[in-house]
């Protein structure tokens, strides 16, 4: 992707504040902690006036297109926004945010996640901004990644003098830069953990799943069958757990959620078949299939089954055990939907715009919800794929609707 530039040099009374900016070191830290920490692929310091907005340092993991000494058109930007209010601006989703879907700028850049922090002197001055995109939905508007932000703002304005010298001391300076050093670490170590365990749990629970086919062929009481169906079930929310960290470790060590597109498989068949393994396994819940005869689709069947698999786990979680957990799905025109329904009580409004956030939990009470990684993976499976996951909810039902262009 490329950003729209003015690609004119900049004038002399800037350039000073360029070079400053450029000879701090703990800048290039900061943006490369912000892009590990948060998942975006791009993150500057620009320096915005009333009618400027330049570019004095970036990391562009996503070939943004900006480099440092470009200038955009300030009226095309949010910074202009944040110069006038001194507030900052954090967008997980901009499809999806009350504010920002119909907001010009983020059409025009072709991005859907954005937080931005002033950066302001000590005397009162407004520098810039400390900002960071991505074309993809983030989970950013959080208290730690905010505060993050306007921690490394604030810092950054330490630096700054109004002549553009470094007014750091070197013993702050080294004590800076190891603060960031570490933060690169824990987030560095976050990343590995998370694949690491995700891997090695997967020898024990593909132990446990042989087991668990051995006992399913021998003839068992009641009460056998009944501890059967309870280890099935566990088993499958270990095996779903371990995938959506797999992933998600993938996604944010940037090389994402990867398909294997397979035309020859019936995906009415995969759809079923996934359903009836978790009615087997939750033999307590009441899943109804209304799934019709899809054409053969260039679709990997295997991640689909996965989201789905996410979807249905959600509605046994959240969903009233009363009523039953109806899957569907219809083909019309060039879109196919597949959706997953319960019924209950409704979505807080509140928790609507951040149910596909990683690590994001509906009720951080109950334990069994999981990592809350679920609705984030399935989410990012149905955007591969070129579609999209959206949720309506009411006093009558939650559904979930997967949208897929075919």
């Amino acid at each position: 992707m490329n950003a729209p530039l003015m690609r004119q040099p900049v004038p002399h009374d800037y350039r000073h504040d360029i070079e400053a900016v450029g000879r701090i070191e703990a800048v290039p830290r900061i943006l490369d902690v912000i892009c590990k920490t948060t998942g975006l692929g791009f993150a500057a310091v620009a320096r915005v006036t009333n009618d400027r907005w330049i570019a004095c340092k970036v990391q562009d993991d996503i070939n943004f297109g900006i480099r440092a000494g470009d200038e955009l058109d300030i009226a095309t930007t949010i910074c202009n926004e944040i110069r006038e209010t001194r507030q900052g601006v954090v967008i997980n989703h901009v499809a999806e945010d009350p504010i920002f879907h119909t907001h010009p700028t983020p059409a025009l850049y072709g991005i859907e996640s954005y937080i931005s922090q002033p950066i302001i002197l000590k005397d009162g001055t407004f520098f810039g901004t400390l900002c960071a995109v991505d074309p993809r939905p983030a989970a950013i508007d959080n208290p730690q990644t905010i505060n993050m932000f306007k921690l490394f703002a604030d810092l950054i304005a330490q630096y700054l003098m109004v002549d553009g010298q470094l007014r750091l001391t070197q013993d702050e300076l080294e004590e800076t830069q190891d603060e960031l050093e570490e933060e690169r670490e824990t987030a560095r170590l976050r990343e590995q953990f998370i694949a690491v365990l995700g891997h090695d749990l997967r020898n024990p629970v593909a132990a446990f799943q042989s087991g668990i086919r051995l006992l399913a062929d021998q003839p068992l009481d009641q009460r056998g069958e009944q501890i059967l169906g309870l280890l099935q079930g566990s088993v499958s929310r270990m095996d779903d757990m371990i995938r959506n960290m797999l992933d998600f470790a993938r996604l944010r060590l940037g090389s994402g959620v990867t398909l294997h597109h397979d035309a020859d498989r019936d995906l009415s068949e995969t759809i079923e078949q996934v359903a009836l393994e978790l009615k087997a396994a939750n033999l307590e819940r009441r899943i109804e299939i209304a799934i019709p005869a899809f054409p053969r689709l260039s679709v990997d069947h295997n991640r689909i089954a996965q989201m789905l698999s996410n979807l249905i786990g959600n509605a046994i979680t959240h969903g009233d055990p009363d009523q039953p957990i109806r899957i569907g799905g219809s083909l019309c025109a060039n879109n196919l939907t597949i959706y997953v329904a319960n019924g209950g009580k409704p979505i807080p409004a509140d928790a609507m715009p951040h149910l596909f956030d990683a690590f994001y939990r509906q009720d951080q009470g109950k334990s069994k919800d999981g990592l809350g990684l679920g609705l984030f993976i399935a989410s990012e499976i149905a955007r591969v794929h070129g579609g999209t996951l959206s949720v309506a909810s009411d006093e009558t039902e939650t559904r979930f609707t997967c949208t897929l262009p075919v």
